[in-house]
């Protein structure tokens, strides 16, 4: 069993983007690992494994609008099916 779920994966448009801001918030709000958050000031690409996927779609559609959204259930990958 993995300790976090779900392979969350997004991008976010905006204005202002900070990404050292948003990874500083993922780290002490949410529960998770494996984050990647990178881009410019308008355009950052969230990658975060966590139990908690909702979580992290409302946070980040605070920030600007959010698209492209993939949420994978890597247990279910792991034991062969589809994700």
């Amino acid at each position: 069993m993995l300790e976090f779920r779900y392979d969350t994966q997004l991008l976010i448009d905006g204005t202002d983007l900070d990404e050292d801001v948003i990874r500083a918030y993922f780290m002490n709000n949410f529960n998770g690992d494996c984050l990647l958050a990178v881009g410019d000031d308008e355009t950052i690409k969230i990658h975060y494994h966590t139990n908690e996927p909702w979580k992290v779609l409302e946070y980040c559609s605070s920030l600007g609008e959010i698209y492209d959204i993939v949420v994978e259930d890597m247990d279910r990958q792991s034991r062969g099916l589809k994700g």
